[in-house]
């Protein structure tokens, strides 16, 4: 029972169907990344307090009911905030709401000289609206490229295996000698090291291109899990160090494609498509975080410590992918996309022609 509440508490954090895509919408362009990654910092913080109650609730006999309770928090919280919120100004403007769409973007700049960013978003909004049948175009032979990123980026976010991690961090502390609370503690100490990492990112996402943090975080991950795999085949002694190498495998993940898995998908499809493209990466990560969790436990008990070799083998993947396929959005308009990146890229340029590109406008 402990740890089906700590699977619930964990998995009630995991609803990113609207958040990312609304930060992302009112973000200013230089902070956009940092603001998007406020999502995950908070997902993570909840499940550092998730397992915090757990921990607690491991001192009662019926603490799994105080669990499941508290978890109505959150949820009130998130009413609350969604009835004094402001909607986008995007939102606004592609439903013919320009005028509150205008005051929207002012109160979120905080400045009153917005004008020009407001004429790009028009813009946009009147090319989203001539686009009637928007999953129809993203099945065309333009919105191929972001359809296959958005997907794998989702499969490979789960198959680094941090959600088998941190679902069932107690249970696989306790295969190496653990005894149960000493298992609840150290994930406590792994989901601090989560929610200090997406800290960090915050600071440097703005600042560094994303395809180098992702590779950088698949070289970190890649070493932590086949040190894992060989230390677990040794001696139980040696089970604190395989704690600090998954604290490690976390660090990477929680600094990389944890946040930025939410954040690529926002900023790669067109507006008349992004509402559509991003439900798709939402529905295929969820769909493949059911896929592990129902059969993680199964794949440990028959693979035992080689189950870190399965996931390094997908992560040395994921290099590979990052290397050839994914191409740099850092600091790019999302509404200028196509012409800035898909049309540059050695791959998937072939697949965009001249009229389904919104032209760059000339700097002036």
């Amino acid at each position: 029972m402990k740890q089906l509440t700590q699977r619930s508490v964990e998995k009630s954090t995991l609803m990113p169907l609207v958040a990312p895509l609304f930060l992302t919408e009112i973000a200013p362009l230089q902070h956009r990344a940092a603001v998007n990654i406020l999502f995950q910092l908070f997902v993570t913080i909840g499940i550092f307090i998730g397992n915090l109650v757990n921990y607690g609730a491991l001192m009662h006999p019926t603490g799994w009911r105080t669990s499941l309770g508290l978890a109505t928090v959150p949820g009130l919280v998130i009413l609350a905030g969604s009835i004094i919120i402001t909607e986008s100004p995007l939102s606004l403007v592609e439903r013919g709401k320009e005028t509150e769409g205008k005051g929207a973007l002012r109160k979120y700049r905080g400045v009153e000289e917005i004008d020009a960013e407001f004429e790009q978003i028009v813009a946009a909004c009147e090319q989203a609206r001539q686009v009637k049948h928007p999953y129809l175009k993203l099945l065309g032979r333009s919105g191929i490229p972001p359809l296959f990123i958005t997907i794998t980026i989702q499969i490979f976010q789960q198959y680094t295996g941090i959600n088998a991690i941190m679902f069932y961090a107690s249970v696989l502390l306790q295969t190496m000698g653990f005894k149960s609370d000493m298992s609840l503690l150290s994930s406590l100490v792994i989901g601090l090291v989560n929610v200090c990492s997406n800290f960090m990112l915050i600071y440097v996402v703005d600042r560094v291109e994303r395809r180098k943090l992702l590779l950088v975080a698949c070289v970190q991950m890649f070493i932590s899990q086949h040190k894992e795999n060989i230390l677990g085949t040794l001696d139980q002694s040696l089970a604190g160090v395989v704690v600090v190498l998954v604290c490690t495998f976390v660090m990477a993940f929680a600094w990389s494609w944890g946040p930025m898995g939410w954040l690529i998908p926002t900023e790669i499809f067109p507006i008349e498509t992004r509402t559509v493209g991003y439900s798709i990466a939402v529905s295929s990560n969820m769909l493949f975080t059911f896929v592990i969790s129902q059969t993680f436990l199964s794949m440990m008990c028959f693979l035992k410590y080689l189950i870190f070799f399965f996931f390094s083998t997908w992560i040395l993947v994921m290099g590979i992918f990052v290397v050839f396929l994914l191409p740099e959005t850092k600091g790019m308009p999302v509404d200028l996309m196509g012409v800035c990146v898909w049309r540059q890229h050695p791959v998937w340029k072939w697949f965009f022609k001249d009229d389904e590109v919104r032209v760059a406008p000339e700097k002036s």
